[in-house]
């Protein structure tokens, strides 16, 4: 059995159908901060079954221990972190409470439980604000704001705690920029707050629901002045933390990769009229938009080295942009 924290978010919700698809049960932990009760809803329908959830949060030691006690958790899929930038910036005390020290509990926990496997979903925000247009693991990482630093935080705790013990065994991935929702337009993105998510914000200015998309600079370096990002289907990103999963589960680990840090994403940049465009073409509406001056910070091009994911799990992307802005599409006629 594989403990989800963070079970009801985006990337977590998504790995959930991509575990039971492939038949490893799952328990769910969430304190629904950040996500809806409904997405249970959502997860019962493609699955046919209802998930199996704990309502609670990843820094309650008593909670943790009491599911290690309760269930048969053999690895952990850790994605209870706090993502929002602008809401990190204003409470920074609260995002390095959270993600930092929730993660600190979970490890204690695990290693109370003699659980030692453990995925962390990461992000590609450590990078920062990169000079190199194609990112290695081995890039520089300059995070800019405290959910980044957080990451990079964890990411360095956890490397720490594999080197400490023969059994431990974790991978950290870092996501790049997550698209999309489960075909079946019963699973997407829910967030409680404003959502940053590119294809969702042009769904949502597509279907009335926000003012138009603003487009942030068109004067970039790059072939149509705009702004170029790794987007990865969610369901991609799934399929990747199933991989990771059952890799810790089936193999055990040299002592110089007992923690290992790979890049998820398609590896191939999308610039933000390219993906308009896409959505336009595969959804038949058009988008609203306005453009603006560049935001502070942004880099011109962003796009991830996926070499070393092909190497180590044997996984690459495999869903485009017509599946991106479908999915997208269907899902929020549904939210």
């Amino acid at each position: 059995m594989i403990l989800l924290t963070g079970g009801t978010g985006f990337i977590s919700s998504h790995t959930a159908v991509a575990l039971a698809e492939a038949g490893l049960p799952c328990v769910l932990l969430d304190n629904l901060a950040n996500s809806p009760e409904s997405t249970l809803q959502g997860l019962a329908r493609i699955t046919g079954q209802a998930p199996l959830f704990v309502q609670g949060d990843v820094r309650d030691a008593a909670l943790l221990d009491s599911l290690f006690a309760r269930y048969p958790i053999q690895a952990v899929l850790h994605g209870a972190s706090l993502k929002a930038v602008g809401e990190g910036l204003a409470q920074p005390a609260l995002y390095h409470d959270n993600n930092v020290s929730g993660t600190v509990t979970l490890i204690r926990a695990m290693e109370r439980a003699g659980v030692r496997r453990l995925v962390f979903s990461s992000s590609s925000t450590v990078y920062g604000n990169p000079t190199l247009q194609c990112l290695p693991e081995s890039a520089p990482l300059v995070p800019l704001n405290p959910e980044a630093r957080s990451k990079v935080m964890v990411e360095q705790i956890l490397h720490d705690v594999a080197a400490s013990h023969p059994d431990w065994r974790v991978l950290s991935l870092r996501c790049f920029n997550p698209v999309g929702a489960h075909p079946s337009g019963a699973l997407g993105e829910a967030p409680r707050g404003q959502t940053l998510n590119l294809l969702t914000v042009m769904a949502q200015a597509t279907a009335g629901q926000r003012p138009p998309l603003s487009i942030f600079g068109n004067d970039y370096p790059t072939p149509d002045g705009t702004g170029v990002r790794d987007y990865i289907h969610v369901m991609d990103l799934a399929r990747g933390h199933l991989l990771a999963l059952q890799q810790l589960l089936q193999a055990a680990a040299p002592p110089d990769a007992r923690h290992r840090v790979l890049n998820l994403g398609r590896g191939q940049g999308i610039s933000v009229l390219q993906l308009l465009q896409a959505f336009e073409q595969h959804t038949g509406y058009r988008v609203p938009h306005q453009w603006a001056p560049r935001r502070e910070g942004d880099a011109a091009c962003w796009v991830a080295d996926v070499s070393a994911a092909r190497q180590h799990l044997g996984w690459q992307a495999e869903l485009g942009l017509a599946e991106m802005c479908r999915d997208a599409w269907r899902w929020q006629g549904r939210a």
